[in-house]
C-alpha cells in the first residue's frame, strides 16, 4: 500500500508521483510532466494508447487520493510509416 502524498510541498507530491509512475509495473514511465496546481495534479505527454493512459492515472490516484486528476495525456497512434522518408 502507498503513502498518501497528498499533502506537503508541492515538489514533494511531483517527485512522489514521478517515481510512482517509473517504479510501478504497470507504467514504467518518466516521460510525463506532472505538476501540481493547488489541490490538483495536472499530467501531461504522450501514450501510445488508451488503457496506458488510463492506468497512468490509476497510479497516480492511488499516490495523492486526495488530489484532483487533470489528465491532459495524448493518445498518438504510433503506426507503420506510410510514406518514404528523404533526408538532405
Amino acid at each position: 500500500m502507498t503513502a498518501d502524498h497528498s499533502s506537503g510541498a508541492p515538489q514533494y507530491q511531483v517527485a512522489a508521483v514521478r517515481r510512482a509512475l517509473a517504479e510501478d509495473d504497470r507504467t514504467a514511465e518518466q516521460g510525463i510532466k506532472v505538476t501540481v496546481r493547488g489541490d490538483t495534479i495536472l499530467l501531461s505527454g504522450d501514450v501510445e494508447c488508451a488503457r496506458r493512459r488510463d492506468e497512468i492515472a490509476e497510479v497516480v490516484h492511488e499516490v495523492v487520493p486526495a488530489m484532483r486528476i487533470y489528465n491532459d495525456i495524448k493518445v498518438t497512434e504510433a503506426g507503420e510509416p506510410t510514406g518514404r522518408e528523404e533526408f538532405r
